[in-house]
């Protein structure tokens, strides 16, 4: 027999003798309701359930993340994906898959990580222990340095504010940082 689920955030929801609820993770609520019941416009959240597996279909702009039980999975429809997953979206159904990059606690992509675990430094898209050469730890990224450009011009001789002679004087001059850039590696 089919059934509709529903997943809330916050508080317990509140329906009739025709729902079940449970809270799987603090403030977040599933919620098991009769299909050929009318309880709630909220249980419209699955297209197709089973009682065994949860959700199997999603409508359009939601994802279906498949959760591991033991040997069973079990599917829920959801706006975004959880830590560790991303969204893929696809013709029949959104898919939420899980991300393949080492350390990673949410990615964009497979292997393309955009907030690593703690302890990691996030640099293009990895998660790494240290920054490599060249780049420098800020929060929780890796920051690409800058290197000194080439050498001005040497300035007059001066002291004290006056053009002076070559041996009593000050003389300077001066180079501009520039971002590194990926051809110069």
């Amino acid at each position: 027999s089919l059934l509709r689920v529903i997943h809330m955030q916050g508080v317990q929801p509140f329906f009739d003798v025709y729902a079940q609820c449970h809270e799987e993770v603090e403030h977040l609520w599933t919620c098991v309701c009769a299909a050929n019941k009318d309880v709630s416009e909220d249980c419209r959240s699955c297209l197709e359930c089973s009682r065994d597996n949860g959700c199997l279909s999603c409508p359009g702009k939601l994802f279906l993340f498949l959760r591991r039980e033991g040997m069973w999975h079990h599917g829920s429809c959801l706006h975004s994906c959880p830590a560790g997953y991303y969204g893929v979206r696809g013709q029949d159904m959104n898919r939420c898959m899980k991300c393949k990059a080492a350390n990673c606690e949410r990615c964009f992509s497979k292997d393309f990580c955009t907030k690593c675990k703690r302890s990691f430094q996030l640099f293009k898209g990895k998660c790494l222990r240290s920054c490599p050469d060249g780049t420098f730890p800020h929060l929780t990224d890796c920051i690409e340095g800058c290197h000194p450009g080439p050498w001005g011009e040497w300035t007059s001789c001066e002291h004290k504010g006056l053009t002076c002679g070559f041996r009593w004087g000050r003389q300077s001059r001066t180079r501009a940082l520039h971002k590194s850039s990926s051809e110069e590696r």
